[in-house]
Formats: structure tokens, sequence, C-alpha cells
């Protein structure tokens, strides 16, 4: 049989391709095999993190009930606390200026990144133009991810962003260091809160140069700032949650059983000054301002439910008139925000802590507990950079820390003389408290004060009762001249906005 010349050039062809083919088989097994052998390490952590991701979603769609008995809690609180537990391990040992860890910083990303994911696939529709094929246009609906989570994800992880790179800018920084808590009295720096568990503060004995002062306020100016914006997204969100009834149901049925006699006569005097009030109050515990702000914010929702019913007959009506009522409701948020611009590291009220345990919308509920680990984070940072700049204020007037022992041993005396009145409570024990994210990381930021100092120009610290009064007259001043405007609003216009409410 013969074959023509086509035939054999076809044939040659054949067998040129397969012994190709064949060599590159070979070629690519190789090569497979020899990037496994090289990326074995990174191979098995990405399949690490492959199962550990697994296992996280397994527990949200669980709702942190692992034996699968539906007693879980619902999709939004289990991602509230996986957020919020999340947070406390990466940063609840962050006690110093300095960067964070690779390892540590990488797993936040990778983590938080996890639980932000939920939200690509919360959308809403939105009416779009599409072009036919014959030219004509036509309106469809597409879906794309809801408003108030499109801006505010993007906004929150700036702000995460910007947390990060501050504590990064302090690497190889050498105007100050840390000294242990378990080093000898001689050797250890200046404390500036009675938090003896951290590391105390040492700056050089003439303080920090004129150019790192400089720096340290900056830094101080950006982080607050992240701290601003942050407490301003998280006070909106919770104001966009529903009051769960089983919250209402516990209220008395008007403010002045809520308040107390005294609270209620100071509230609804005809010249009030919040500043003032606050002057009476008895903050020397965090017990103390915490309940007061349950009480405030109780107040709050029974005046605004009274003048809500004001046209239909129910046990919440009374013989107050409505423009007295809306002008008590006023008084009461401004004392509210007076509080939270004092005391930023409060636990959760229990109106707070009811409407996040009741709450049902999962965006919500990632943007309420995104806001506050990074409002919290952002806090400690601010303590950190306070009690650096209070270690330099001491070097250059020593007679600082001689005054504060002495206002701590005032408030010391004050304390244990309130702790003994107190029914229920021997001198020996301490009242339980429910630890938060915020008192795990240790907030207590006095942050306008030394604002105020550095703009006028004067940055010596002024007696503890002048400031107090300044500060706070300073702060009514401000809130009273706007009436009638939204917390956030309130807190001041900062450029990072949640949505309107869309209830």
């Amino acid at each position: 049989m013969t074959t023509t010349i086509d035939e054999q050039d076809a044939n040659n062809n054949d067998l040129v391709s397969k012994v190709k083919a064949k060599r590159a088989g070979k070629f690519l097994t190789k090569f497979m095999f020899q990037s496994v052998n090289v990326g074995e390490n990174k191979l098995f952590h990405v399949c690490a993190e492959l199962e550990q991701m697994k296992e996280r979603f397994a527990k949200l769609l669980l709702g942190e009930d692992m034996s699968g008995g539906g007693k879980g809690v619902s999709s939004a609180l289990a991602l509230t606390n996986a957020i919020t537990n999340l947070a406390a391990s990466v940063f609840g040992e962050q006690h110093k200026l300095a960067p964070m860890p690779e390892d540590r910083k990488r797993r936040w990303r990778r983590e938080v990144g996890w639980l932000l994911s939920v939200t690509d696939y919360i959308v809403e529709f939105v009416a779009s133009q599409q072009a036919g094929k014959d030219g004509s246009n036509m309106e469809i609906m597409m879906t794309q991810q809801r408003g108030d989570l499109r801006m505010n994800i993007a906004a929150l992880k700036k702000l995460d962003a910007m947390l990060i790179g501050c504590l990064d800018n302090f690497r190889d920084q050498n105007q100050f260091w840390y000294v242990s808590k378990d080093a000898d009295e001689s050797e250890k720096g200046v404390q500036r809160s009675d938090k003896w568990w951290l590391p105390t503060v040492k700056v050089p004995a003439e303080g920090l140069s004129e150019e790192s002062r400089k720096w340290m306020q900056y830094q101080k100016d950006c982080v607050n700032q992240v701290l601003k914006a942050s407490m301003a997204i998280n006070a909106q969100i919770l104001g966009e949650m529903e009051i769960p009834e089983n919250y209402i149901d516990t209220l008395p049925k008007n403010g002045r059983e809520t308040l107390g006699d005294s609270i209620y006569k100071s509230i609804t005097v005809d010249f009030f000054d919040p500043s003032q009030f606050l002057m009476t109050m008895d903050l020397s515990s965090e017990l103390n301002v915490l309940d007061l702000k349950n009480k405030i914010e109780a107040s709050i929702v029974i005046w605004k439910r009274k003048m809500n019913q004001k046209d239909s007959k129910s046990s919440w009506s009374s013989g107050i008139s409505m423009e007295k009522r809306e002008q008590f409701e006023e008084r009461a948020e401004t004392i509210l925000i007076l509080l939270k611009q004092r005391f930023p590291g409060l636990p959760q009220s229990s109106l707070e802590i009811s409407k996040i345990e009741s709450n049902k919308d999962v965006g919500h509920a990632v943007l309420e507990s995104y806001s506050r680990v990074l409002e919290s984070l952002a806090s400690t940072v601010m303590n950190r950079i306070e009690d650096v700049l209070y270690a330099d204020n001491v070097a250059q007037d020593p007679s600082l820390l001689a005054k504060k022992k002495s206002t701590s041993a005032r408030v010391r005396v004050a304390t244990s003389e309130d702790n003994d009145d107190t029914p229920g409570h021997s001198p020996g024990q301490t009242p339980t408290e429910s630890m938060t994210l915020s008192d795990f990381m240790g907030w207590s930021v006095d942050q306008e004060q030394e604002e105020s100092n550095t703009k006028n120009g004067d940055s010596s610290p002024k007696p503890v009762e002048e400031n107090e009064n300044e500060k706070y007259q300073s702060y009514s001043a401000r809130i009273l001249a706007r009436t009638k405007n939204s917390y956030m609003e309130k807190l001041g216009g900062i450029g990072l906005r949640s949505p309107t409410t869309r209830h």
C-alpha cells in the first residue's frame, strides 16, 4: 500500500505533535511538583485558614449553638459577638504605642474581612437604564449593596486603616519608652491613671523635644477624628434600631418615677444649666455614671412615647403640656451627650444592650459592632498618647505628680465612704460589674481638656476643678445653642455620616 507525500507529511506532523505534548506534560508535571514542594508551607497555611473560615461560618449559621439543637442566637447577634470577640483577642493587649505584630495584623484583616463579606450580599433594588438591541432605552431593576452599608463599610475600613497606620507611625521612635509594671519603683515611669497593670511611660529628664511634642499632638488630633467619626456612626446605627417591647414593658409610666424626685426637679427647673446639673451629681464611680445614663435614657424614651401618643388615650398620657415635655426631653438628651463625651469608656447601657440583643438586621449588627470596636481601639490609642503627653508635662513640672496623688487620695476616701453607706455591700466587697470590651481595653480619655489648652497655646495643665468648670461649660454652651438637632449633628460635622432612618 503506497502513501502520498501529503499523507507522510501529515503522519510526521502528528508524531511531532505527540512528542511535543508528551514533553510538555512531563515539564508541567515536574513544575507542579516543584511548586508544591517550594510552597508546601504556604499551601498548608491556606488549607488551615480555609478550615478556620469554615468553622467560623458554621458557628454563625448555628447561632453559636454547636449542639445543633436550634437554641442559638440570631444571625445578627452571632455576628455582633464574633466581631466583638475578634477585636478583644487582637487588640486587647495593645498597651503600648507601637506597631501591631504582623501576625496579629494579618489575622485581623483576614478574619474581619470574612465577617464583613456577609454585607456584600445584603442588597436592595435600584432603577437602572439598559439599552436594547434596537437602540431603545428601558428601565430595569438591578441589585446593589444596601445604601447604608455601601457608605459606612467603606468609611469604617478607612478608619480601621488609619488607626493601624497611626500605630505603625510609632516604629523606631526614641523620645519615650515603657517600663514594665514589675520593675523597681526607682525605675518606673509616670502612670497617668490608676490602671496598675499597664506599663509606665518614661521620657527624657528634660521632656520631649518641641518637634516630638508637636508630632505627638498631631497624632492625637488624627486619632481624635477617628474616635469622633466612629462614635457618630455607632450612635446613629443604635438610634436606627427599634426599641424592644420588652424594654418598654420594664419602664415606669412617667419620667419622675424613673429619674427620682431630685433629678426630675433639677431637669424641670425654669433655668437649666447642664454643666451645673452634672456638678451636683455623684459621678465618682462608674456604677453611678452608668445608673444616671440608664435613668436619662429611660426618661427620654418615656417622654418621646408620650409625645408620639398625644392623640391616643393611653396609660402613658399625663397632664404636662407637649411643649414642656419636649423641652424636658431636649434637656435630657443634652445631659446624655455630655455624659457620653465625659465618659466615653462606659459599659453599654440597658437600652443599648436591649437593642443589640433584639436586633434582627444583620447589616445594622455589623455596622454597630465594627464601629464600636474601632471606637474602642481609637480610645485606647488616645489613652496611650495622653500617657506620653502627661509624662512630658510631669518632666517639665514635677509638682503635677504630687497634685495628682493628693487628688487620687481624696477620690479614694470619698469612694470608700460611699461604698460604706451603700446597702448590701460590706466595706471589703466590690460591686460586681459585667466586663465589656471597653473595660477590657481600658477607656479613660479626657480629650477636650488638652485640645483646648493646645489651641490656646497653653501647654501647662490647669487645676482639676478649673478644668472641669471650663470644659463642661463650653460643652453645654455649644450644645444648647443647637436645638432640635440629631445626636450625630451635636457631635459635630465630621463628614462621615450614616444614612437617615429608614423606619
